[in-house]
């Protein structure tokens, strides 16, 4: 059980935002979350962050956006993670995430969730190019074995202005509430 459910606070999710034309969405997800009673913190990779309107999310979440690592010293502004939906999920964040690449404080906080065994899942935002790469079929089987779970959005067309209608924000509550540590 994490201190949080233990304290019988909230569950406190972090989503990881990347750099996709749905991000800008994201406000839906936390949406999502708040009305399950949940409080959220947003970790932006640094390209997802010019994505984001930075004081709405803020606004909305009562968090900062975090997208750099703390200096020494620094407090530490969120809470720790309960549950991780990383949504959208880029190409390369799935590729890196998947290789143990930490080149970012997203993909650092990524990397340690499997060892914290904190439940995460992915929602992938990638057109059928890219989805077609070996690369991102061997890295989502490889995110799998590590017991992310991954969302069910089907790859849009290249080249086509995405599929935005179709991205489910809220699957990576439906996916991760059944996960949430037991309260007590």
């Amino acid at each position: 059980m994490t201190e949080s459910n233990v304290q019988g606070k909230k569950p406190f999710l972090y989503v990881v935002v990347c750099a996709a034309g749905v991000a800008g969405d994201v406000g839906k997800l936390i949406t999502h979350a708040q009305e399950r009673n949940w409080d959220v913190g947003v970790i932006a990779t640094p390209q997802g962050l010019g994505f984001l309107d930075a004081e709405a999310i803020e606004s909305q979440t009562g968090y900062p956006i975090r997208y750099a690592w703390r200096t020494p010293g620094e407090t530490r502004p969120l809470p720790p993670a309960d549950v991780i939906a990383v949504a959208p999920a880029t190409f390369n964040t799935i590729n890196k995430w998947a290789a143990g690449i930490s080149d970012t404080l997203a993909l650092g906080i990524l990397c340690e969730a499997y060892g914290m065994g904190i439940p995460t899942v992915a929602l992938p935002y990638v057109n059928a190019a890219q989805a077609a790469h070996p690369a991102y079929q061997r890295s989502l089987e490889q995110l799998r074995e590590m017991g992310v779970l991954v969302g069910s959005y089907e790859p849009h067309r290249p080249k086509a202005g995405g599929g935005a209608d179709r991205f489910r924000w809220a699957e990576a509550i439906d996916i991760l509430e059944p996960r949430l540590p037991q309260r007590t």
